[in-house]
């Protein structure tokens, strides 16, 4: 009589396990690496918009008697520059050197700024000039001479996309640090340099073909959001590979908590804690939002230098993962026995 194979064979389970042990640093460092990222993610975002004040928020006024009235009210609040005539204030507004002009005419204090730079920026720059304009007793007319597409109705779309890039870039980065041991360094920065191409070729075809929200150019907006993924790709497998799972809680510090606080999307730069204005720009979020930004509403020459930013982070990770590979190679083959290296 045959025995009957039918049933299911039952497996010991973990508790069954012989010699099997918690290890209790595995399960830590996951909980406190969340409890921090968590923690950073919403004391930055919250913390930032919770009451900012400008910090030398460029001005361009019209006239010396104005400019020294502007500059004894506003104090530290604003960084005034004295122009010769109105024509020329305007001209800085349009190039993104000062955020709005101000200037007198018929008895009012006329502002026109960029709404380009962002809602909390044009904000700040008019409630700068009605306080002015209250303290001289002087009516206030306004002028938005730059502004938002009218698809990106609250300034945000530059934050979405810059976030989106840069959140996708890290998983990728993660995931193939994971698999270092089962990918060739090659492959993994093949693989590197097409996601980045796809991803942001994507990205700039839906906020600026399909949806129309973002006025640059396709092409440089392609390149801007390339180099943006590409340097959150090649940062977080640098750092993966050089400190393990801590650079990966470090990348999601460095890239999508901190960058993207910072970027000025949401909280303008003159708007930003100063330790904060002189780090935004030299993170990759924020580098690309400037460029983004400039390609679209301002002077595209002026982005040279964001994505100069980009393309630093990018190198600078190549060759630490390149460095990391190297050293690993030669550590392997000083390890291995004579007779076997030489089979």
């Amino acid at each position: 009589m045959s025995a009957d194979t039918s049933a299911p064979i039952e497996r010991p389970t973990a508790r069954e396990m012989p010699g099997q042990t918690t290890k209790h640093a595995a399960w830590i460092s996951v909980v406190v690496t969340g409890l921090v990222i968590g923690t950073v993610f919403i004391s930055l975002f919250v913390g930032l918009q919770r009451a900012p004040v400008p910090s030398h928020l460029p001005l361009a006024v019209t006239g010396t008697t104005l400019a020294a009235a502007a500059r004894d009210a506003l104090g530290d609040r604003a960084d005034v520059s004295a122009v010769d005539s109105e024509a020329e204030g305007l001209a800085s507004v349009r190039r993104g050197d000062t955020v709005a002009s101000l200037s007198v005419s018929d008895g009012s204090l006329h502002v026109a700024y960029a709404g380009a730079r962002g809602l909390s920026e044009s904000s700040a720059a008019r409630a700068l000039a009605t306080g002015l304009a209250e303290s001289s007793g002087l009516e206030v007319s306004e002028d938005d001479v730059v502004p938002l597409s009218p698809f990106d109705s609250k300034g945000l779309v530059s934050f979405y996309v810059t976030f989106g890039v840069a959140l996708a870039s890290f998983i990728l980065g993660q995931g193939l640090t994971g698999a270092a041991g089962r990918v060739r360094l090659r492959h993994r920065l093949l693989v590197t340099a097409a996601f980045a191409v796809v991803i942001g070729s994507v990205a700039a075809t839906v906020v600026g073909t399909m949806y129309d929200a973002l006025p640059a150019p396709w092409p440089l907006l392609a390149v801007t959001l390339v180099l943006l993924s590409a340097a959150c790709a090649l940062t977080t497998e640098a750092l993966g590979a050089w400190l393990g799972a801590a650079g990966i809680g470090i990348a999601v510090l460095l890239l999508t908590t901190t960058g993207n606080a910072l970027s000025s999307a949401t909280i303008g730069q003159d708007l930003l804690p100063s330790w904060a204005q002189f780090l935004s720009p030299a993170l990759p979020a924020g580098a690309a939002v400037r460029a983004v930004t400039d390609f679209g509403y301002f002077a595209p020459s002026d982005a040279l230098t964001s994505l100069l930013v980009l393309v630093g982070w990018a190198a600078v990770g190549l060759a630490l993962i390149t460095v990391k590979a190297s050293r690993t190679r030669r550590r392997a083959v000083a390890h291995t026995p004579a007779h076997v290296a030489g089979s």
